[in-house]
């Protein structure tokens, strides 16, 4: 089971993610509101995932995505943003992110951006 944390300053789309993600492959250990906090979590706990949102504030998600990658660089990070801008998440990707889906998302669409993000570990571990 891998670790997720969900990083979105919207606590509607931090419910969505947490209700829409797999359950039975993801275990939520936390949200954050900001990259600040989602730094803070990340030194309490192992971590394995992030769903990362771009624009937050105080530590915005390419800020984040900088510092996550630095202090594990196997961290996998998967951007939900509403921005359209190809620059920001080519950006976002060069950082250190892995996948990106685009706000608003179904259900479907998350749960295979997570899976894509952990699928050559899942084929390892089976």
């Amino acid at each position: 089971m891998y670790r997720l944390l969900i990083v979105d300053d919207s606590k509607l789309i931090r419910q969505k993610i947490e209700r829409e993600c797999d359950q039975n492959l993801f275990h939520i250990v936390g949200s954050a509101i900001d990259g600040s906090q989602a730094l803070s979590l990340f030194f309490q706990q192992a971590i394995d995932v992030v769903t990362m949102d771009l624009t937050m504030p105080e530590l915005d998600g390419i800020e984040c995505i900088e510092s996550l990658v630095r202090l594990d660089p196997d961290v996998k990070i998967l951007v939900i943003s509403a921005l359209n801008d190809v620059a920001t998440g080519m950006e976002a990707l060069e950082k250190g992110a892995m996948g990106f889906v685009t706000k608003p998302f179904s259900g479907s669409e998350l749960q295979s951006a997570l899976c894509e993000l952990v699928e050559d570990e899942l084929q390892v571990r089976l």
